[in-house]
């Protein structure tokens, strides 16, 4: 790789590998938890983590709930920590998502969600933190040292590991199938040209994202990664929230940065992206099929609830390069730092 490549840049470009490997890797994990599902049929699903690390717990609940039908309820890692509550989930299964396995809040919550009687799923990158130490299943993301405070190959591997259980626990072989040719999917994004969306959000002051679905999620950390990287504020709607209240705000020029993946909800997406373009926007659409305004196409994996994530890739690179252009450091956001322990 070239020195003058940003680690954010790099530890992006890993994706590939690191997915193929978890999912090899992890499968007769993948197995366990879909034996617990079957004996403990649970009615409910909980989770709990933080920052991009709730977005791939955001990804999991729609995917989750769209191929198993079982509900999936985020848990506020401060119930347990500050409030001091008690959890009852006799029966339940939680799940918590991080990649250092270390803030005291998140391990609180899972110990909580233990004693309420709850069956605990770590997806950790780190696997021999406290979190992992504690959890009755530990699932890792084998994304290996990530040094750039943005995350990116770890977010990609918390993504596709959770999907991993989805597909094992619903037995969904289409979904499999996705998973599957993710890897080359990832790979196949290089050398896209995002030159038209880098011009967008370089000269923008502030933008929205949204998605639909497993799509929403993406749209979460792609805000987050507008905010982190390159100082630009983002607000990340659902599209059909968008076309509420937050419309009021699109003027002429104003940017959406949408994904849209080829699923159910796509021909919805598509016509909520010509209404506000007619008011206006600017939209730059992330998809594998055509879309008015700005558009990206990218590689599939043949399940549209599976290619938001290829999407991200592109993004990744994009928000990478407008933060160099901006005179920032990718790696070196300002006032933050890689692990953020919080209580």
């Amino acid at each position: 790789m070239s020195e003058n490549q940003s680690l954010m840049l790099q530890e992006a470009g890993q994706s590939p590998e690191v997915v193929a490997t978890l999912l090899e890797r992890e499968k007769p994990v993948f197995a366990e938890i879909a034996r617990l599902f079957s004996s403990a049929r649970p009615s409910a699903v909980t989770t709990a983590a933080r920052g991009s690390s709730d977005h791939a717990a955001t990804f999991f609940k729609y995917l989750f709930e769209i191929t198993c039908g079982v509900p999936v309820a985020s848990v506020g890692p401060s119930i347990a920590s500050v409030y001091g509550a008690a959890l009852h989930l006799k029966g339940g299964v939680h799940f918590t998502v991080s990649q250092s396995g270390a803030s005291p809040d998140i391990v609180a919550l899972q110990e909580a969600a233990k004693k309420g009687g709850a069956t605990t799923i770590a997806v950790v990158n780190v696997t021999d933190s406290p979190l992992a130490k504690q959890a009755d299943i530990v699932l890792g993301l084998n994304a290996g040292a990530e040094k750039s405070v943005a995350a990116t190959k770890s977010f990609i591997a918390s993504v596709a590991a959770l999907s991993g259980v989805t597909a094992a626990v619903g037995g969904a072989s289409d979904l499999q199938a996705a998973l599957d040719k993710l890897p080359e999917a990832l790979s196949a994004t290089a050398g896209i040209d995002t030159a038209a969306a880098e011009e967008v959000l370089f000269h923008a002051t502030s933008l929205y994202t949204a998605g639909r679905g497993p799509a929403f999620a993406i749209a979460l950390e792609a805000a987050l990664k507008a905010k982190e990287t390159s100082g630009l504020h983002a607000e990340a709607f659902s599209l059909a929230e968008l076309m509420h209240g937050p419309m009021r705000l699109v003027q002429p020029g104003f940017p959406i940065v949408a994904f849209a993946p080829d699923d159910a909800a796509f021909a919805n997406n598509g016509q909520a992206l010509e209404r506000l373009q007619k008011l206006g926007a600017t939209t730059v659409g992330f998809s594998t099929q055509p879309l008015s305004g700005i558009n990206l196409r990218v590689p599939t994996t043949g399940n549209g609830l599976v290619d938001p994530l290829v999407s991200l890739l592109v993004y990744y690179r994009l928000i990478e390069s407008v933060t160099r252009r901006k005179g920032f450091d990718p790696d070196r956001p300002a006032n933050l730092l890689k692990v953020t322990e919080t209580v």
